[in-house]
């Protein structure tokens, strides 16, 4: 399994959800956690994923849900699992 962080911010507004998660499945990408809050309007989401049978590259992934974020007015990022965990190491 290759695990990666997806990220989510922005104005909370009808279906972010919905279009984040399509896009992943369309990438054949398995959401494993999720967690999501909205504190004063601001939509704020974490996704962990399994991107081991992704369909496109990391980066075609990563530009994929950018695209869609940009869309639908929030911002979408994804990073490696192991990167982000070795960048939080202490």
């Amino acid at each position: 399994m290759q695990k990666a962080l997806v990220s989510v911010t922005g104005q909370d507004r009808v279906g972010i959800i919905a279009k984040v998660s399509t896009s992943l499945c369309e990438q054949n990408i398995n959401i494993l956690e999720i967690s999501q809050t909205i504190l004063d309007g601001c939509f704020t989401m974490l996704m962990v994923v399994d991107i081991q049978h992704a369909a496109d590259s990391f980066q075609q992934t990563a530009n994929k849900l950018a695209e869609v974020g940009q869309a639908i007015g929030v911002i979408v990022n994804i990073q490696r699992m192991d990167i982000f965990t070795a960048m939080h190491r202490i």
